[in-house]
């Protein structure tokens, strides 16, 4: 029986900054974002499910990795707002490898956009 190749996970120093100050605003934040890498990524990137809530960031030079923006992210500490709740997660997805870097989470109600600053100078 052939392994099927699973997809690993790291953060950016960053990141953790940032969900750190996230999860003081929404307590369930730990655990939507297990349930948000193990569903909806899982089968975005290793099944090929499409999701019309994750998408490729354009317009920034990179070729490898692909950065994408997570739109759809579940929080259940926005309750009633929908799965397109006002979390975002961006992050790096190495094809090869199968591995998925988060860059940045950030509630869209503090913040407009993505830093693209800290993308380039990560993977620019």
């Amino acid at each position: 029986m052939k392994k099927k190749k699973e997809i690993s996970f790291e953060e950016l120093p960053e990141f953790k900054r940032d969900f750190k100050k996230l999860l003081k605003k929404f307590p369930t934040l730990n655990e939507d974002f297990k349930t948000f890498k193990n569903t909806a990524l899982k089968a975005f990137h290793l099944l090929g499910i499409e999701n019309v809530g994750i998408f490729a960031i354009s317009g920034l030079g990179i070729v490898e990795p692909k950065i994408y923006k997570a739109k759809k992210f579940a929080c259940r500490s926005l309750q009633g707002t929908g799965s397109n709740s006002g979390i975002r997660v961006i992050y790096a997805f190495f094809e090869k490898d199968k591995k998925i870097e988060f860059i940045e989470i950030y509630f869209k109600g503090n913040k407009e956009n993505e830093n693209r600053k800290r993308i380039l100078k990560n993977y620019g």
